[in-house]
Formats: C-alpha cells, sequence, structure tokens
C-alpha cells in the first residue's frame, strides 16, 4: 500500500470535514487532527490557511465527483440510464455514510455566497466541470450542442439538490426520485433525434 504523504492527508481530511461540518464550521487545527498532522504541517502546505486548504480540499471534491460521474456515465450506453445511475449511486454512498458525506462543493459553495472569494471560484470551477462531463455524454449519445449544454446544467443542478434534500429527510428518495425524473428528460431529448 502506497504511503500517503502529509499533503493529501490534510487536503483529504479537509475535503471529509467540508462535507460534514462546512467552511465555516471547520477549524484549521480539527483539519491538523484529523490528518495526522501538525498545524505547521498545514501552514507549510499552505500558507493561505483554511481558505487555501478549502479551494485544495473542493478540487479533490470535484475530482471524486467527477470520477462517480464518469463511471456511472461510461457504464451505460443509454444517456437516461446512465443519469439515473449516477443519482444511484448517490443516494447509495450517501446512506452508506449515514447521510453526512455530503458535496463538499454545496457545502463551501452556500456559505460563501455573495463573495468574489477563491472559494466561490473553485466551487464554479467544479459545476462546470460537472457540467462538461455530463453534456460530452450527451453529445457522445447524439443529443445537438445546445440541449446537451442545457440538459447538462440541469441534470448537476438536479443532483446537487436532491443531494442536499436526501441529507435533510435522510433518504435515497430524492435522488431516486430526481434520477428517474432526469432519465426520463433526457430520454424525450434522444427520442426527438430518432
Amino acid at each position: 500500500m502506497a504511503q500517503t504523504s502529509t499533503r493529501d492527508r490534510i487536503v483529504v481530511a479537509a475535503a471529509r470535514l467540508l462535507q460534514r461540518q462546512g467552511y465555516v464550521g471547520t477549524g484549521i487545527k480539527q483539519i491538523a487532527t484529523e490528518a495526522e498532522a501538525t498545524l505547521g504541517s498545514v501552514y507549510h502546505f499552505f500558507p493561505g490557511g483554511k481558505e487555501a486548504v478549502a479551494v485544495a480540499a473542493i478540487a479533490h471534491g470535484r475530482e471524486e465527483f467527477a470520477d462517480v460521474l464518469r463511471r456511472a456515465l461510461d457504464g451505460e450506453a443509454d444517456p437516461g440510464a446512465a443519469v439515473q445511475e449516477c443519482a444511484r449511486q448517490l443516494a447509495e454512498g450517501l446512506r452508506d455514510s449515514g447521510w453526512t458525506d455530503g458535496c463538499p462543493v454545496t457545502a463551501a459553495a452556500l456559505e460563501t455566497l455573495g463573495s468574489d472569494s477563491p472559494i466561490q471560484q473553485a466551487c464554479a470551477d467544479a459545476l462546470r466541470d460537472w457540467e462538461r462531463i455530463v453534456s460530452d455524454k450527451l453529445l457522445r449519445s447524439g443529443i445537438p450542442a445546445g440541449d446537451a449544454r442545457e440538459l447538462a446544467v440541469t441534470v448537476v443542478a438536479a443532483l446537487e439538490g436532491a443531494e442536499v434534500t436526501a441529507q435533510v429527510n435522510r433518504s435515497e428518495e430524492p435522488l431516486l426520485v430526481t434520477g428517474r425524473q432526469l432519465a426520463r428528460l433526457v430520454g424525450s431529448y434522444a427520442l426527438t433525434r430518432s
């Protein structure tokens, strides 16, 4: 098993804490403790402090969710079924975490609304990246570019909202229902091109 670097442990710990507690509720000392690192190490790797760690954690969360999206979307030929599978996987992961491991991007974005911070930029970049991944799948399925882009925005926004709703209700249902409805929506675009 490969040794995880101190920097990586800090980023992963921060991402998990952001998922569970949000940006405001997460302290730099807590990040160091969770990462089994010294406070000096945190500041060594992230001289910008908590905000810099949060930006790196959001980038980590961005890649984790991008991997989930890619696996789900690439695992199904039908784009509607692929989107539905993504929602199912998110519901399963959230349930398995005891409803605590939501999206660190959503948590950080909501707490820093109205600011022009590096955190908001990292969140916006993550959302655009996820939209691009979904749009690429839809384009490969033959859906025209304009429709694929708008559908991708809808898919990502609906999944993010359904994830928060699932956490609040401690239920998979919001994600599963959203997945089914998104599959119908995407399927209607696939049918119009036949």
